[in-house]
């Protein structure tokens, strides 16, 4: 009876994800600097005719909403992979330096060869994201296991070193810095349908990997020799979740720039309601994870218009007081 209850619930809590993110993505489509009507929004999405809400939709609003649904779930799945990974529920994507390696490459793709548009420095994104993913991982691995503990440190480590390499070429190339302040609070505005077409393989299989690994984060989760026991090689599930974090984040790193607290605020959130089953946590947060960025995305829209609050800042006012929470519940909980 206890299984069926929890079943239900984890049934329950999707429905609730999914019916949120249905209301968001007509919101999403309705509002902007010109806002549509419900009827705008049906002829536009169905007519023939080239009509001002069709080309609003299709060529504006819909690929920023299918965006925010890819990086959305995106970085809400990596971020239960990391906590799994590491077993710190404070854990999030960026602890691996991946933002700090992709914030790096695209300063020096501004600075040093000129790339003017974002089109232009995405490649370079992803590829210091992966290479900041690569670097952690071999820093960490002193011998044939890299624990989670020295995981992390490795990933704090490397991210504070180019983060400060990046502050030192934006602080003396102005240039380079009006281009890269506008990418790295994280935005989903200007960014058009030909970023999905290169953005889905990486996710595509990135998420195939974090969805599969449910299982084996499981085990690793009871410690390493209890894993080992299981049949679960450690070293294994760390390198696949590895790789999966890094496609995942890397490109959603790239196509939008640094967003935080969407892969904490949400395992955090659905761990409360469902456990710590890594395998319905990596399902919900499909949908939960865009429903988060969705809504940041569209609060931004409306906050302060006619201008637009970049979605990384909303999220950003969102995550800073639960992560403060975080915090303070276990501290409150070590001192008991």
């Amino acid at each position: 009876m206890g299984k069926i209850a929890f079943r239900s619930r984890v049934g329950v809590v999707l429905l609730i994800c999914l019916a949120l993110l249905a209301v968001l993505i007509l919101v999403s489509l309705a509002v902007g600097t010109r806002s549509l009507t419900p009827e705008e929004i049906l002829t536009g999405l169905t007519s023939q005719r080239k009509t001002a809400a069709s080309i609003i939709i299709w060529r504006m609003r819909m690929p920023r909403t299918v965006l925010a649904i890819v990086v959305g779930a995106a970085l809400a799945v990596a971020g239960v992979v990391m906590q799994g990974l590491t077993r710190n529920p404070l854990a999030e994507p960026g602890i691996l330096g991946v933002n700090a390696g992709a914030s790096l490459a695209v300063v020096l793709s501004l600075s040093v060869l000129g790339v003017g548009d974002v089109d232009g420095y995405l490649w370079f994104a992803f590829a210091g994201a992966a290479l900041a993913a690569v670097l952690v991982q071999l820093m960490a691995r002193r011998s044939a296991d890299a624990g989670p503990a020295r995981l992390v440190l490795a990933g704090v480590a490397l991210g504070a070193s180019l983060h400060a390499i990046t502050g030192t070429i934006t602080m003396y190339d102005a240039k380079a810095f009006e281009s890269y302040r506008f990418w790295v609070v994280g935005s989903l505005e200007d960014r058009d349908a030909s970023l999905l077409t290169w953005l889905w393989p990486f996710l595509a299989v990135g998420l195939l990997l974090a969805l599969a690994s449910g299982l084996t984060l499981n085990a690793l989760a009871l410690g390493e020799e209890q894993a080992r026991a299981l049949g679960v090689s450690p070293a294994r599930v760390r390198g696949l979740a590895l790789i999966s974090i890094t496609l995942l984040c890397g490109a959603s790193t790239a196509a939008v720039g640094p967003i935080s607290f969407v892969g904490l605020v949400v395992p955090q959130v659905l761990r409360l309601a469902l456990g710590a089953d890594q395998r319905r946590l990596l399902l919900v947060s499909l949908v939960a994870g865009p429903v988060l960025l969705l809504a940041a995305d569209v609060v931004g829209r409306v906050l302060i218009r006619p201008d637009e609050m970049e979605a990384g800042i909303v999220t950003a006012f969102i995550g800073g007081p639960v992560l403060l929470a975080m915090v303070i519940r276990r501290s409150e909980a070590g001192a008991q």
